[in-house]
């Protein structure tokens, strides 16, 4: 398995982490990555990526939705925020997680990679890897049923290391 090239998409508390810096590291690759791409990161996109990256846990749109409407002090329309995630997922600088309809920061945008998360059933955190031998798995198996794979994302859940180690 490789090691996550940013360890912010998962638990890393114990490890000395600075969330400050990991939300202002997000924010950072993403104003890059989009003005190299000549794409729009709005205010309102930002602010809903900075939500995002708020927590290591995966965020529903409706959670994001309170957020943003208790930080502008007036209500949001749901379809707004949608957008802005869908804008966010097509840049690659948030993934999907499909089992929980939430959504987690990516932990290096504009680098080719498939999705392959653990998710802590316990605590709710989530951790992004990208192991190139689950890739080839994928690649192989589908390859050889004919398949073409257009969103290979891969969702394991489990209990995480600190989770293990609060249970007896």
């Amino acid at each position: 398995m490789t090691a996550d090239p940013h360890p912010t998409t998962g638990p890393a508390s114990r490890h000395g982490h600075d969330h400050a810096h990991c939300i202002a590291d997000a924010l950072t690759r993403a104003d890059a990555l989009c003005a190299e791409r000549g794409a729009r990161l709005t205010a309102l996109r930002r602010q809903v990526l900075e939500l995002v990256w708020n927590s290591h846990k995966p965020r529903g749109a409706y959670a994001i939705l309170e957020d943003l409407s208790q930080r502008e002090g007036k209500a949001t329309a749901p379809l707004t925020v949608y957008r802005a995630l869908e804008f966010l997922v097509e840049h690659g600088l948030v993934h999907r997680i499909e089992s929980l309809n939430a959504y987690i920061g990516c932990a290096a945008p504009g680098a080719v990679h498939s999705g392959q998360f653990l998710v802590c059933e316990t605590c709710g955190n989530a951790v992004e890897i990208d192991d190139p031998r689950i890739r080839a798995a994928i690649g192989t198996i589908a390859a050889e049923h004919g398949f073409q794979v257009s969103r290979p994302t891969v969702e394991v859940r489990g209990t995480c290391t600190d989770c293990q180690e609060k249970t007896p």
